[in-house]
């Protein structure tokens, strides 16, 4: 069985590259996680867990064991590097467990792609809803005191300024993952040429 998806999948012209095939995958996951967070303001496990375990079993079929060594080692690139922010009450639980579920779908290399990616799109949207909101000098002196805070403290949770406050403005993060995916997606497909 493997076989015959190693040659159905080949890079050619005429049929699916593998990488592109999986990062569409990652693409939608993340589409519809955007669409939930705005919606509901969470994103659900029952998308997440099957994707996480999704994304290992397609990099299985397609690659073999090195996919799934690539599935696995994505899932805890993405779910490694957002978890500090979890634990600094910065993100919520959904957000991370996305962004592992993208890692094992997109593999470490696209991984690193879309977390830098979102980062930026994450910045973006952030100032955009700020301003929006009416909290751009709120927003900079809590900046302040977040600095001061971690400098002094380390990481660990602001006793204020993180999640569990049931002031704090937050923002669909959701909606940056799924910017960063596509930017990601694109981006691979312009350098195959589709």
């Amino acid at each position: 069985m493997k076989a015959s998806f190693e040659v159905a999948f080949q890079t050619t012209d005429n049929l699916v590259n593998p990488d592109l095939f999986l990062l569409f995958d990652a693409l939608a996951v993340a589409i519809a996680a955007a669409i939930m967070d705005v919606q509901q303001h969470r994103i659900p496990n029952w998308l997440t867990y099957p994707a996480i375990v999704g994304g290992v079993l397609l990099r299985s079929v397609f690659y073999g064991w090195h996919g799934m060594i690539a599935a696995v080692g994505g899932c805890l690139l993405a779910g490694g590097i957002v978890f500090v922010f979890y634990t600094l009450r910065a993100m919520g639980a959904g957000d991370l467990k996305l962004l592992a579920a993208l890692g094992s779908m997109a593999g470490p290399t696209h991984t690193i792609n879309i977390l830098i990616a979102t980062g930026v799109a994450g910045g973006v949207l952030a100032l955009i809803y700020v301003v929006y909101r009416g909290r751009t000098r709120t927003t900079l002196t809590n900046m302040g005191a977040l600095l001061k805070f971690h400098a002094w403290a380390g990481l660990q949770a602001h006793p204020e300024l993180n999640l569990d406050n049931p002031n704090t403005l937050r923002m669909p993060y959701g909606l940056a993952i799924a910017a960063g995916t596509l930017f990601t997606f694109i981006n691979a497909a312009g350098r195959l040429h589709i």
